[in-house]
Formats: C-alpha cells, sequence, structure tokens
C-alpha cells in the first residue's frame, strides 16, 4: 500500500470509522483498534458504546467466521490480542461509569491439563461479547474453582480439557458444589475436544461447548433464560 492509499482514521466519520476497525479487528491490527478507540473517546463516545458497537460488533464477525470455518484459531487469536488493545483502554473508564456487564465467567482448564489455547480464545471472546472474565489459568484442582467461585461470585463456572484422561476432574468439581447446595447458583460450561453433549450430561454441566463461538452463544442464551425465570418467580 503506498502512503497516499493509506486511511487516515481521524478523517473517517464515526460510521466510517467503526466500520474500518471492524476491518481492522479482522485483520488483528492491535494499533489501529488502539488508535480507533482513542479517537472514539475523543469524540466523546461513552466507553460502552465504544465496548459494544465497534468492538463487539467486530468479534461477533469474527466468531461467526471462525465458527463457520472461515477463519481458523491463529486469526481469531490476532482479532482477540488486537480486541485486547482496545479493552486495555476500556476497561478503566468502563469501571468508573459503571457500565452495565453481561455476565461474570470464571474460566480455567483442569488439573493435569496445560493446553490453553481454547480457553484463552474462550476468555478472549467472552470478553469480547461484554462478560467480565476471571481466568484461572491451567492445571486446576477443584479447590481453585470452588474458591474462585466464593471469591468472584460468577454467573458461569467454565472448565475446559483437552486430554481425556483429566475429564473425570470436571465431575470432581462439580459434586462438591452439589454436596455444598450451591449447584443451582452457577451455570457450568465445559469444553475441550475430547468432549461431548452426553459427557456435559454425565458430568452434571449446563452445556458443552464445542468452541469458542458457540460458548458466547450458549452463555448469553443462558443468562438471558436465567434473568428470565428469576423476574418471573419474583
Amino acid at each position: 500500500m503506498s502512503d497516499e492509499d493509506e486511511i487516515i482514521l481521524a478523517e473517517l466519520d464515526d460510521e466510517e470509522l467503526v466500520q474500518q476497525m471492524f476491518d481492522d479487528l479482522y485483520d488483528g491490527l492491535k494499533e489501529e483498534i488502539e488508535e480507533g478507540v482513542n479517537i472514539l473517546l475523543e469524540r466523546k463516545w461513552e466507553p460502552y458504546d465504544i465496548l459494544t458497537k465497534a468492538l463487539v460488533g467486530g468479534m461477533t464477525i469474527v466468531g461467526a467466521d471462525f465458527r463457520d470455518g472461515i477463519l481458523f484459531v491463529p486469526e481469531v487469536l490476532l482479532a482477540a490480542n488486537a480486541m485486547k488493545g482496545g479493552m486495555y483502554i476500556l476497561k478503566p473508564l468502563l469501571a468508573e461509569t459503571g457500565a452495565p456487564r453481561v455476565g461474570k465467567m470464571v474460566i480455567g482448564t483442569v488439573k493435569g491439563d496445560i493446553h490453553d489455547i481454547g480457553k484463552n480464545l474462550v476468555s478472549m471472546m467472552m470478553e469480547g461479547a461484554g462478560f467480565e472474565v476471571v481466568d484461572l489459568g491451567i492445571n486446576n484442582p477443584v479447590e481453585n474453582y470452588l474458591a474462585a467461585l466464593e471469591e468472584h461470585k460468577p454467573d458461569i463456572l467454565g472448565m475446559s480439557a483437552l486430554l481425556p484422561t483429566t475429564m473425570p476432574y470436571m465431575t470432581a468439581a462439580v459434586d462438591p458444589m452439589k454436596e455444598k447446595g450451591i449447584r443451582d447458583d452457577y451455570i457450568v460450561l465445559v469444553g475441550g475436544a475430547p468432549l461431548n453433549e452426553e459427557f456435559s450430561e454425565a458430568v452434571g454441566a449446563d452445556a458443552y461447548c464445542r468452541d469458542a463461538a458457540v460458548t458466547v452463544e450458549t452463555a448469553k442464551d443462558l443468562i438471558a433464560r436465567r434473568h428470565n425465570q428469576l423476574a418471573s418467580s419474583g
């Protein structure tokens, strides 16, 4: 691209800039996303509007193309990393304004398992959809999950496993929740290559999510249903 063809973000009107940010997110251009976020802030956009309209809007396209096999993991990680750049600027501002969050999720890979690409992807896509995410990292024994539930009071617990040998740890985490009588306080989502719907049901999870895009859709759906139930029972 020659200098003459270069797009100058500051010269675009709001609508064009948001469209350009969709493209830049799709292409994983972190610096451009950060610049775009700053321009919108200078134009007195609310942080929450920048998050939902520019960043989440862009990641929704990435998520759909990932689900449909048009984009692959490396590209999605780049897009998510660009999104993170924008989120880094917006996070403190969102906290100040008390912006509404879609929900909160605690996520981690189970004990004995050190795979985290899938989990990281889910974390990023969930943040991209407006969730607050607490990432416990890899190799988590049951105690870590239970402590995190108590400390962070999330809506959702997400567990990931890539090794068939580590799958039983998911059952080991859900059982104590039942014993403590707190299982129904949380939405439990499980994911990972060797898992399936039947395993998810056997463990006592609410849903099996085969990839990051499905996780976001499932989480939103279950949270909406939960809000409706609470509203009708209240």
